[in-house]
């Protein structure tokens, strides 16, 4: 093997440095991530200025960059708390949150890569806690699901405030009682809806019957008012129209004239 030259070693350790430096130099972020810059020899987490965003990037070897997903993500919990009677339930929730980006400096100081663990979890167990003990089960079970969701949602949210989280909703995918209350709270829904249902019933047969009597009180009227306008005199003349009419009719009768009680005649035949 033929001796290299004796600028030739230091020209091949010189090319081996230069390709430690720019793979200890380069940074590579991804789609949806961005870098926060420390300073080794500097100020440290560097929090005045914009975190690094997607694509290639050289920095000082005696630096480092701490990437952070910047996305939207999504945790979920299963929880368990007590109900304002002190029953034991279970909350399924998902709650989806991201990193303020502009203060990523200000997060990985104060916070770091593990911030989920450190105050978004807690954060939500406790609103969670405190929400869920102002409601009974049966509330709980029925009503007020979409309550005590958006409570939460708004007690996780003042929590997260300043902690450079941005939480962006709450979702209450299950809420869990022990089976001996889940079946007495249908029990009692169940006969609640019957008794509704009862009362309806009542109801609709108390207008049915007000409606006959109404009905009833406007033929009594009707039939006062024609009575009292049927004078003697006026049911004489109707039965001298109907004696005239029946006897221009075509078919053969007898007809005995006075011999009524009022006077007017007596139709014996209708042959």
């Amino acid at each position: 093997m033929e001796k290299l030259p004796k600028f030739g070693l230091p020209i091949l350790v010189g090319i081996i440095i230069m390709i430690v430096v720019v793979a200890k130099s380069a940074v590579t972020i991804d789609s949806g991530e961005a870098g926060v810059l420390f300073k080794t020899f500097g100020e440290g987490v560097v929090v005045d200025e914009p975190p690094m965003g997607e694509g290639f990037h050289i920095v000082a070897p005696w630096n480092k960059v701490y990437i952070y997903e910047v996305r939207q993500q999504e945790l979920f919990e299963k929880m368990k708390v007590l109900s304002s009677n002190g029953l034991e339930i279970q909350i399924d929730a998902s709650a989806w949150y991201e990193p303020v980006y502009d203060q990523l400096g200000n997060l990985h100081q104060s916070l770091g890569q593990g911030y989920l663990q450190r105050v978004i979890q807690p954060a939500i167990r406790s609103a969670a806690r405190s929400v869920v003990g102002r409601y009974t089960p049966e509330q709980l079970y029925s009503s007020k699901r979409d309550a005590i969701q958006d409570e939460i949602f708004e007690e996780t949210k003042k929590i997260l405030e300043k902690q450079f989280v941005q939480l962006n909703e709450v979702l209450v995918r299950d809420v869990t009682l022990p089976n001996t209350i889940k079946e007495a709270i249908e029990r009692k829904l169940k006969q609640e809806q019957e008794s509704l249902e009862y009362e309806f019933r009542l109801v609709t047969a108390a207008k049915e019957a007000e409606k006959v009597i109404i009905d009833a009180k406007g033929k009594a009227e009707s039939n006062r008012i024609l009575s009292a306008s049927l004078t003697d005199k006026i049911l004489q003349d109707k039965g001298i129209e109907a004696t005239v009419k029946l006897a221009e009719s075509p078919n053969s009768k007898i007809i005995v004239i006075g011999s009524g009680d009022t006077g007017l005649p007596i139709i014996l035949g209708n042959q």
